[in-house]
């Protein structure tokens, strides 16, 4: 019987703030001089479901420890998504290498409309209602950087007219 075999179980589990997915693992395998040498890729996505989110990809031969150097890094590369109610502000199109991301903002109630790994990517931000399509390849890392990019450029209409002709002059005029 082994000396320790209760010790987990006795501890408190810690609750995260945020939900991390895995949404690919990958099994690397180099040649060298005195064989294979094999390690583990592991592509993550970290959310708070409110309106943050962060992609990581982490490398080791084992892949708990690539896990743990993707959510690291994902928690500290985070993004803040605005949000309008449960959808987001506008449409968005991207095309980022052979990926092409489009998201639409839908309607209340009409859930999340997205495949493969928008839709895991869309699900740990906190949308709820949002159509969106997938071109051009199926590579899930390169659909899930480009969710990231097509997220990035979200902006609210108030954050739009930041930075246009009328308010320059506007604030030229009040400082003279």
């Amino acid at each position: 019987m082994p000396y320790r075999s209760n010790y987990n179980q006795n501890l408190p589990k810690v609750q995260s703030e945020f939900e991390e997915k895995i949404i690919q693992v990958n099994r690397v395998s180099k040649k060298t001089k005195g064989g294979n040498r094999s390690s583990f890729s592991v592509l993550m996505v970290v959310g708070d479901r409110k309106d943050r989110l962060g992609v990581g990809l982490g490398k080791a031969t084992e892949v708990s420890s690539a896990v743990v150097k993707a959510t690291t890094y994902a928690k500290k590369h985070l993004i803040t998504i605005p949000l309008k109610g449960n959808t987001i502000p506008h449409e968005v199109y991207v095309k980022l290498g052979a990926a092409k991301v489009l998201l639409k903002p839908a309607p209340p109630g009409a859930g999340v409309i997205a495949g493969g790994t928008v839709r895991t990517v869309i699900g740990v931000t906190g949308i709820r209602d949002i159509v969106s399509k997938c071109l051009g390849t199926k590579n899930k890392a390169s659909n899930v950087y480009a969710t990231m990019e097509a997220l990035k450029k979200l902006r609210i209409l108030a954050d739009r007219n930041i930075g246009t002709r009328d308010q320059k002059t506007e604030t030229n005029n009040i400082d003279r």
